[in-house]
């Protein structure tokens, strides 16, 4: 028995001393000093079937666990529809606390068999806008008016900043649609109406991760370090130009109209290094884009050259029957055989799973589209340093909603706004105001209400009125500290004609607009302003010099009051630093932003775009009259 022993440990030391027993530890994959593509393949070549598929799922963290993720290979989790870190926290939850979620699921993926990290991925739409206490940038719409491709990026590495701070390293953005009508209720996600514009801003997207190196091959995904996350380019394609604007539906076009309206922001996504494609609800000429292979495989991959991996949108696939889920199995096979790589479950990941595997093994999904995904999505997290950086730590926290990133808010809220009418004539102008005057009105919901300030993606899915939804400062805030000590303000939401009669008031400013809302919800069929601020309106602008102050996803309807404005301002969705507005109204900076997008007459006019046939707008694209800085006292 001594002697069985004394050979089986001779054996083992043997066995650990040979070069089969090194190899064996050597691992290609783990080693940072291998070719990318080395690495992948190394990788690939260790993975199960499930394991490939278990890369391919993203889950929505309320549904997921570390354990999930350990056992299945996750290969991303995602805070989705304004989901928050901590449902004990709520949406008051630290950068602390959500490194410590996002850590906790990445130690279940790194507990895995092959240790893959997840990506986590957020909607960081206008700033980390889920995250209390974050900086609030300024939503697209406003940032094609400002014209400023230097400021985006600026903005993007801002935002970067931002959500690294929460350990986040993936963000849902940004969105490169060109809306090409405003009854849709996500035009302020897109830049402009006009293609070239929405190019120019793809520059948040080297912000965001990074410049790519000179050598770099265009079309390889980039990530420029641990300051910066993986970007999103969405929605692939034609989004922003359905029928009516209706959410998700169906854009008619030919494929000339297709390619020189909606594509060209990707090419230059593309070109930049995006890391990812989010794919659109939306329909092309009839077929759902999320089976489109037509698009996604032939053209996106093969014909321009995309790198990166392609990704659902949420429960995209569900949504590819009528109703919802009819038939997820060949849903699932229609998406994956389209060209989407990473399918944003969110629910159900067993059922996803279970369907791929049941696909594969009957052959109809081939297994080389599961090795295309599984390539491209490792190529990713290779790239981001995932393997050698996979959790995150405390160093980024001073970032969100530093007085640097706020001071770049108010810039560009500055920047953005369009001054459409000042005065009856150029000769006698009401704006700037006189920061001295004795005594002045303020009115309107929107001057005092951050959550209408901010507008929908901020804090909540669908955006939240009030203003302790998170830091910022108000319209009225910034209206307070900007005029003279000696100035007396006065306040009310909605005054009566006679109270702004009697006051004898100097002037009044009057913020009005929408309520927040997101994609469906914000679908408008008529435009106008809504209730009680058109009252608001009316009530103040009949009885003294007012400036309306605009504060909405899109231009409104402005006829017939137009004529009893002094001046009109278009503050599109501004955010949470409103003194930028006030920046402008009083004259320390001068009016610079020109309209990103047609200002209609009437919705019977729509869809009306600058260099259509009939072409009869209120203000037309790239009007805006600019004034002086003065910072005037009298």
């Amino acid at each position: 028995m001594e002697k069985c022993l004394i050979l089986l440990m001779g054996y083992l030391f043997l066995c650990l001393c040979s070069p089969m027993a090194e190899s064996s530890e050597y691992m290609k994959y783990k080693d940072p000093k291998q070719p990318l593509n080395s690495r992948t393949k190394d990788l690939m070549s260790r993975m199960t079937l499930e394991e490939k598929i278990g890369q391919m799922t993203q889950i929505d963290k309320r549904f997921a666990t570390s354990q999930m993720l350990r056992d299945y290979s996750i290969g991303s989790v995602l805070s989705g529809q304004g989901s928050t870190a901590s449902v004990v926290e709520g949406v008051k939850a630290t950068p602390e606390e959500w490194i410590d979620m996002v850590n906790n699921f990445q130690n279940g993926s790194l507990s895995s068999r092959l240790g893959i990290p997840m990506i986590y991925g957020i909607d960081a739409v206008h700033g980390h806008n889920n995250v209390y206490k974050a900086t609030i940038f300024p939503h697209n719409v406003g940032l094609g008016c400002a014209r400023d491709p230097e400021l985006v990026k600026r903005i993007g590495s801002a935002t970067a900043l931002e959500v690294r701070a929460t350990g986040i390293n993936y963000v849902f953005a940004p969105c490169i649609a060109v809306c090409r009508d405003p009854r849709w209720g996500r035009c302020y996600e897109s830049y402009s109406e006009d293609p070239k514009i929405v190019q120019e801003m793809t520059e948040i997207i080297p912000g965001l991760q990074g410049d790519i190196p000179p050598s770099s091959r265009k079309g390889i995904p980039y990530v420029g370090g641990n300051n910066k996350v993986a970007a999103c380019a969405k929605h692939f394609v034609g989004d922003g130009g359905t029928t009516r604007g209706i959410n998700e539906n169906n854009t008619v076009t030919d494929w000339h109209g297709l390619l020189s309206i909606h594509m060209p922001g990707y090419y230059s996504s593309i070109i930049k290094g995006v890391s990812t494609i989010m794919v659109s609800y939306s329909s092309w000429n009839g077929e759902k884009m999320h089976a489109n292979r037509d698009l996604i495989t032939t053209f996106l991959k093969d014909t321009i050259r995309f790198r990166g991996f392609v990704i659902s949108d949420w429960m995209g696939l569900d949504k590819l029957t009528a109703p919802e889920h009819a038939n997820y199995t060949h849903s699932v096979e229609a998406g994956i055989n389209a060209g989407i790589d990473m399918v944003m479950v969110p629910i159900n990941h067993t059922e996803f799973i279970n369907d791929v595997t049941y696909l594969v093994k009957k052959s109809l999904i081939p297994m080389s589209r599961i090795e295309d995904a599984v390539r491209r999505i490792l190529r990713v997290k290779f790239t981001m340093g995932l393997f050698e950086n996979p959790v995150a730590d405390f160093s980024f926290v001073k970032h969100l909603g530093s007085q640097a990133h706020r001071d770049l808010a108010r810039e560009a809220v500055r920047k953005s706004l369009v001054l459409l009418k000042n005065g009856n004539s150029a000769d006698e102008p009401l704006l700037p105001l006189p920061k001295n005057a004795p005594k002045i009105l303020v009115a309107g919901r929107h001057a005092n209400n951050l959550g209408l300030q901010c507008g929908g993606w901020t804090i909540d899915w669908q955006g939240k009125e009030g203003n302790n939804i998170t830091a910022g400062t108000t319209i009225l805030d910034a209206i307070t500290s900007a005029v003279e000590p000696r100035t007396e303000i006065a306040y009310s939401e909605n005054p009566e004609p006679e109270f702004v009669r009697s006051n004898n008031f100097s002037y009044a400013i009057v913020a009005v607009g929408e309520q927040p809302y997101a994609e469906k919800y914000g679908d408008n069929f008529n435009l106008t302003i809504p209730e009680p601020s058109l009252s608001t309106m009316k009530n103040v602008c009949g009885s003294i010099k007012c400036v309306v102050v605009v504060i909405s996803g899109r231009p409104l309807v402005i006829e017939p009051y137009l004529s009893d404005v002094d001046a009109l301002v278009a503050a599109w969705l501004p955010g949470s630093e409103g003194q930028g507005v006030i920046d402008v109204l009083y004259g320390d900076y001068g009016f610079t932003g020109k309209l990103s997008r047609t200002w209609f007459k009437n919705v019977d006019q729509l869809p009306m775009n600058y260099g259509d046939e009939h072409y009869d707008p209120l203000f037309s694209f790239g009007f805006g009259l600019e004034t002086r800085p003065t910072n005037t006292t009298s």
